[in-house]
């Protein structure tokens, strides 16, 4: 027993020595033009504060604290010098830029929308996407995030003929029309239910049988529960013990990945057609110029199923929760898709693209709900050469975190930031990401699913203001850690309008 201990005091001896060194020869190199900021503890770093839970719709405590003054416990508008280019005091303590240290990496936040648009566009250049080693292992090591340049855009065309637009248009949107209208006339005969719970059944239920054929209904070995973890798993310590997320998180991908290959095999040994996704994907594996192959698919699956419904049912369960909060809002979106109904005539033909693209206000709702919502914490890109702007520089080596709620909540570019106010996207460009606009990332990375997040929040949507009536009975108080996750759900009860 005492040899073991004396191995295990080895060993974090020779990585504790391992990491001073590594960062003493970083900091010594750059001594005087890094960003301000602090390392924190040897390994650890400051990942102790980033990790702390927080229930706010603010900037996350360990960003603001660092970024403000430190006598400020928020950010007091009235006192502060605003910079009227930025927005923000042009003396917060350690400013929009700041180094930290996280799990035992050299990691630079910034919420400095001209950097961060820099950061997205060097893609390639002198950034490449990187998360931590536990999200990797968990979404797979030949996953989306895996790949860079060529590979990367390959792979990103091929979900996107999958779930972008045209897919949507022509696929996607029918299914997405008939199950919500189905899951909500089922949930108007429950006396309430969970907002996040139903809707992620809901998403989970058509995209996985249209993704690779699976029906959860039918199935022997339930896929979704394994997925419950997920947000905590992939920025958590990469530690392999049962108990922890992290280890959850692993034998939860073990499962899925053993079914999904289940599948892959049946198809190979059956030349029945299941017009699915994966029949695509298979099809396309086939070509001779293709890099695609089963790994590369099998995570690409796994990581389409967790990503659909996840985004989705994040996105419809904070926009129930503003909803319930805002009267005037709900009225404007039943005008808007009342008259929808109106100018169609018969409302059992189900929702148009044309239809979709029209709902102005809609839209306006949606981004301004990811705007304040802020499902993403951090956006990562590992640096490969040195970066030098304004006056710092972000060495090779380093890890940049693009912090989206800093620009949401920037109150030079939103007024009264923490307000959910639709009408602030009036006359604004509804349907891409600017450097102020960044809940789906930016740059070459834009997030594939975006269109397939949007759609759905839109239908379940219309379908809700045109034929229910609803009230809060419980829920909708949010944590971040930092994943954003709703401890006891959003409970609503629903009932028809016209029975």
């Amino acid at each position: 027993m005492w040899v073991f201990a004396l191995c295990i005091i080895s060993l974090l001896v020779i990585l504790i020595t391992s990491q001073l060194l590594k960062k003493r020869s970083i900091y010594s190199k750059y001594k005087g033009r890094l960003p301000p900021g602090s390392i924190g503890l040897p390994i650890i770093g400051e990942s102790n504060q980033f990790f702390s839970p927080h229930s706010s719709y603010d900037i996350p405590p360990f960003i603001r604290e660092r970024m403000s003054k430190p006598h400020l416990g928020q950010w007091d508008l009235e006192s502060m010098d605003f910079d009227e280019k930025t927005g923000f005091e042009m003396q917060m303590g350690y400013g929009l830029v700041f180094k930290t240290s996280l799990v035992g990496n050299l990691v630079v936040v910034s919420g400095d929308p001209e950097l961060n648009q820099y950061i997205f566009k060097e893609e390639g250049k002198s950034v490449y996407c990187s998360y931590t080693k536990s999200a990797f292992k968990i979404l797979g090591e030949q996953s989306l995030l895996a790949y860079h340049g060529v590979f990367h855009k390959y792979l990103k065309n091929l979900t996107l003929t999958m779930i972008g637009p045209e897919s949507l248009k022509e696929v996607l949107l029918h299914k997405m029309d008939a199950i919500t209208r189905n899951y909500l006339h089922i949930c108007s005969k429950y006396h309430s239910f969970d907002v996040k719970e139903e809707s992620a059944n809901m998403v989970f239920e058509y995209f996985a049988k249209k993704l690779f054929g699976y029906e959860e209904a039918k199935a022997s070995k339930k896929l979704r529960e394994n997925y419950k973890d997920f947000l905590d798993g992939m920025i958590s310590f990469p530690l392999n013990i049962p108990g922890t997320a992290f280890h959850s998180c692993l034998k939860g991908r073990e499962n899925v990945i053993k079914v999904v290959k289940d599948v892959i095999n049946e198809r190979k040994s059956s030349k029945e057609p299941h017009q699915d996704f994966l029949d695509f994907l298979i099809e396309e594996a086939k070509k001779e110029e293709t890099i695609l192959n089963e790994a590369i698919i099998v995570d690409l699956v796994f990581a389409l199923l967790f990503a659909s419904y996840e985004t989705s049912s994040q996105a419809i369960t904070l926009a129930m929760k503003f909803l319930s909060d805002h009267p005037s809002v709900v009225a404007g979106l039943t005008k808007e898709h009342e008259e929808i109904l109106k100018n169609r005539g018969n409302e059992e033909l189900g929702i148009t693209w044309m239809e979709y693209k029209s709902m102005t206000f809609t839209h306006m709702v949606i981004n301004e709900t990811l705007r304040l919502g802020n499902i993403v914490p951090g956006i990562f890109r590992g640096v490969t050469k040195d970066i030098e702007m304004k006056g710092t520089r972000i060495p090779a080596g380093s890890t940049v975190m693009v912090c989206p709620s800093v620009v949401h909540l920037n109150p030079a570019k939103y007024n009264d930031p923490l307000a959910f106010d639709p009408w602030r996207w009036e006359g604004q460009e509804l349907h891409a990401g600017s450097k102020n606009f960044i809940a789906f990332g930016g740059g070459s990375r834009l997030c594939a699913g975006a269109h397939f997040a949007k759609v759905q929040v839109a239908v379940f949507l219309h379908y809700l203001v045109t034929n229910y009536r609803w009230k809060k009975i419980g829920g909708g108080e949010i944590i971040r850690k930092p994943g954003l996750v709703f401890p006891n759900g959003l409970h609503i009860q629903i009932s028809e309008k016209y029975k």
